[in-house]
């Protein structure tokens, strides 16, 4: 009996049937545009309730007189400053002062607040500041903040190592706030933010549904000493126009801002007693801006909207980082001052550098300054470099003369440290320091120091 062989049945797609005649196909519902309340012409980004204060008598003018749209993003609550007012403290005390912001802002008509939930981080190292802060998950929400908010200008804190104030939390909302402008439009950057939901109507939303967005401008404001480095460096605006909308100098105006910011003795209180007084003095200070980088057209020193349009521009790439070609055995000043080297670069900031002429740090009378130091050795050889510091009368070293073994391509960290002289008054000294190997100089360095009143630790 031969094999029965089955064979598989041909299965053939059914004709599709051609449409019916005058059958219309359906309509899709229009892609809904970006959510034009929350959209902004200046984003201020800072650290601290009261830090918009540096800007406000800019602000009174935009937003009373020009009718620009402002929004702010603070990088702490302030939960680690002071309360003049209770004893509230801690984590108290941040919502205190988060409140104060809000009803600061809020009587200027600025309503879209968010802070990024940092702790309010006491020093004056960025570096401390953005590990605290968890630098990676801040940006990530500003990048959030800036594609929500889709502002023209961003306004922020200067990124720079400067004599003053100098608050690290400062300099971090500074090195965010440019990060943010050069990333926000980048789609590549943070993709879960600007990927289009599956159901915009479902709770199943997954992603978020933003667009990228790229600003047009970034300036720089400072709470150096001086700020007499920043002319001719951006816009400078006087606060003693009188507001046509308001009939109000617009120092005033900053002053009434400001006034809500109670529990700090150097801001709300000193606002309350100058509208009490009518001594305006400190608030009649003209307020400088410094241009970061600008991708319309315009001068440097041109007012800040110049060359801005209401329509959006492309994604514009920044170079990135790029280590330079070493040679030989060199030394730089590390830390902070290294990192804003590398940053400026990375960052298309180009008129940053040199903008301060000599390195410099205010520290107390009589405290501990610290200068890390790198010695960099770019040969193919290990070496000996020796390291000499030249201090200021009545100064004393804890640390930093010594012979380093440096091996070949080695960068060595050094952490200088030394006590400064007592000082009656506010007095600028200089530390030096120079690096030999083999009998020859290899490198020099000059840090200018202000020895003032105690204020924030390095």
């Amino acid at each position: 009996m031969g094999a029965i062989v089955l064979l598989a049945p041909r299965f053939c797609a059914p004709a599709q049937p051609a449409p019916a005649t005058g059958v219309q196909i359906q309509e899709a519902p229009p892609n809904p545009p970006p959510d034009e309340r929350f959209k902004t012409d200046i984003l201020v980004i800072v650290a601290h309730p009261d830090d918009e204060t540096e800007v406000t008598g800019y602000l009174a003018r935009v937003i009373f007189d020009q009718h620009k749209r402002v929004a702010a993003i603070f990088g702490t609550p302030g939960n680690g400053g002071g309360d003049v007012v209770s004893n509230a403290q801690a984590a108290a005390l941040g919502d205190i002062r988060s409140t104060e912001a809000r009803e600061a802002l809020a009587f200027f008509g600025v309503l879209h607040v968010w802070f990024l939930g940092g702790p309010d981080t006491p020093g004056q190292d960025v570096l401390r500041s953005l590990e605290t802060w968890n630098h990676g998950n801040a940006l990530w929400e500003t990048v959030r903040l800036v594609r929500l908010t889709r502002p023209e200008v961003i306004l922020t804190w200067l990124p720079d190592y400067v004599a003053g104030e100098n608050h690290g939390d400062h300099q971090a909302a500074a090195v965010i706030a440019t990060e943010a402008f050069d990333l926000a439009g980048d789609p590549t950057v943070f993709p879960e933010q600007v990927s289009a939901p599956r159901d915009r109507r479902s709770i199943a939303m997954l992603t978020e549904g933003l667009q990228p967005w790229q600003a047009k401008k970034i300036y720089y404001f400072s709470d150096a000493v001086s700020t007499d480095f920043l002319k001719g460096k951006g816009p400078e605006y006087v606060t003693t126009d009188i507001s046509p909308s308001k009939h109000e100098p617009y120092y005033k105006l900053a002053a009434e801002e400001m006034a809500y910011h109670l529990t700090q003795d150097d801001t709300g209180q000193m606002a309350k007693t100058a509208l009490q007084t009518g001594d305006f003095t400190y608030f009649k200070q003209p307020e400088r801006l410094a241009l970061g980088k600008s991708l319309v057209p315009g001068s440097v020193a041109g007012d800040v909207f110049e060359g801005i349009s209401p329509s959006p521009i492309r994604y514009a790439a920044v170079r990135g980082y790029r280590p330079d070609a070493g040679q030989g055995i060199s030394i730089e000043l590390g830390g902070p001052w290294a990192f804003y080297r590398a940053f400026w670069k990375a960052h298309n900031l180009d008129l940053l550098p040199g903008l301060i002429k000599t390195p410099e740090v205010a520290v107390g009378s009589g405290a501990q300054v610290h200068v890390p130091i790198l010695i960099h050795n770019d040969t193919d050889e290990s070496v000996q470099v020796t390291l000499t510091s030249g201090l200021p009368p009545a100064w004393h070293e804890l640390n930093g003369t010594a012979q380093y073994a440096v091996r070949a391509h080695e960068v060595y960290p050094v952490q200088t440290a030394y006590v400064a002289a007592s000082t009656e008054k506010p007095e600028w000294q200089a530390l030096t320091w120079k690096a030999e190997s083999n009998g020859r100089t290899v490198g020099t360095l000059t840090l200018r120091v202000m020895t003032d009143s105690p204020g924030l630790p390095q």
